[in-house]
């Protein structure tokens, strides 16, 4: 299954979609809401991807984020490889939609950096997992995020709320897709005008998706809709103005934002 959300003559949607004469088509939609209910759906004109506004892809309760995920990441920061998941939190007011905005807080913040992320998508309600669970059932599938954070406030603050919460600072999309296997390894790329600058697998994961969400488990109860980005991999680095930033997952699709200064 592969699916989007999109903006419909009715309002927001989500799109059910399939490849017809090689391009992707949005051929079903159902209504709005945290996950797409698509026994409810009804059948539509073909509609191609790239002609559809696109949304974030979903509607989270919260936002639960993997920090240092990749030991590679946390040297280049002159950080150590934690011991065991590390989360933090951003608000759902962070999210944006493919194409829109990031807006750098300049009042603010002096180093504003992209951290592309495999983001998985919760389908079910998910509390307090052994550590012997699987964790598929939970998962509705996966799609791309960009943690943007305000680096020089991160190591300012002795939480990370700020530097993680901006409104913005939190891409998501294109669409969601339950095709890949992370555990098998799938590439995760951001791309800066255009140019590569993070590049690696997810077998690369110091605490594989499983692990993490148990672990998140324990302390909070996951929702349908709610998103968990693993972790990014090496090459973090600053945005300006003026800056088109692009996240890709194998088997998943990219999405690209600008970005802008805010007052």
């Amino acid at each position: 299954m592969k699916y989007c959300r999109f903006i419909s003559p009715d309002g927001p949607q989500f799109g059910l979609m399939e490849t017809l004469a090689g391009s992707e088509q949005i051929t079903q939609s159902a209504p709005d809401g945290p996950v797409p209910d698509f026994s409810k759906a009804q059948k539509v004109a073909a509609l191609p991807l790239a002609s559809a506004k696109l949304l974030y892809p979903t509607v989270a309760s919260k936002i639960v984020c993997v920090g240092r995920n990749y030991s590679d990441h946390a040297k280049e920061l002159g950080n150590e490889v934690p011991s065991e998941p590390l989360i933090f939190l951003k608000p759902p007011s962070s999210l944006i939609s493919p194409g829109e905005q990031i807006v750098r807080p300049r009042h603010l913040s002096q180093r504003v950096d992209f951290e592309g992320e495999l983001t998985v998508v919760i389908g079910k309600k998910c509390r307090g997992l052994k550590p012997d669970a699987d964790v598929r059932p939970y998962i509705l599938g996966y799609t791309c995020a960009n943690d943007v954070t305000a680096r020089d406030l991160q190591k300012r603050d002795p939480q990370w709320t700020r530097a993680k919460g901006f409104d913005t600072f939190c891409p998501v999309g294109p669409v969601v897709t339950d095709e890949i296997d992370p555990w098998k390894g799938v590439r995760v790329e951001s791309r800066v005008n255009g140019e590569i600058r993070q590049s690696e697998s997810t077998l690369a994961f110091i605490f594989p998706v499983d692990v993490v969400l148990r672990f998140i488990s324990q302390v909070m109860t996951l929702l349908p809709g709610d998103l968990v980005l693993t972790g990014t991999p090496a090459g973090v680095g600053p945005l300006v103005a003026g800056d088109e930033v692009g996240v890709s997952v194998e088997g998943i699709g990219s999405m690209t934002n600008p970005v802008v200064d805010g007052d």
